[in-house]
């Protein structure tokens, strides 16, 4: 593996349920690792959403390999959060995890 490649640094992050102060239920992001990552591709796209047009680009990210990542999950790439289309472990040799994220249209 390259580690010179690895040069981004990401925030994963799932929801998990808890209480507000007024004990309300909430789900809140929570970070749970912050890995290097390889920016492998990008495309991107325009679209009309609620009345504007909205940019949105596919980024693939790649990282060491790890086994607990989901689409559930979301990134933080270069400071916004990104929702997670896809996670593409590298099942033979388990040396990486390719994420395409969304950039620029989170879900929250």
């Amino acid at each position: 593996m390259q580690r010179g490649k690895y040069n981004r640094r990401i925030v994963l992050q799932r929801r998990e349920a808890g209480r507000a102060p007024s004990g309300q239920p909430v789900n809140a992001w929570v970070d749970v690792a912050r890995p290097w990552a390889r920016v492998r591709g990008e495309n991107g796209k325009e679209f009309i959403a609620a009345d504007r047009e909205t940019a949105e680009s596919d980024v693939s990210l790649r990282i060491r390999y790890r086994t607990d990542v989901t689409a559930a999950w979301r990134v933080i790439y270069r400071g916004q959060p990104c929702d997670i289309k896809a996670v593409l472990p590298d099942e033979v040799r388990r040396q990486h995890v390719d994420l395409v994220v969304a950039v620029g249209a989170s879900k929250g």
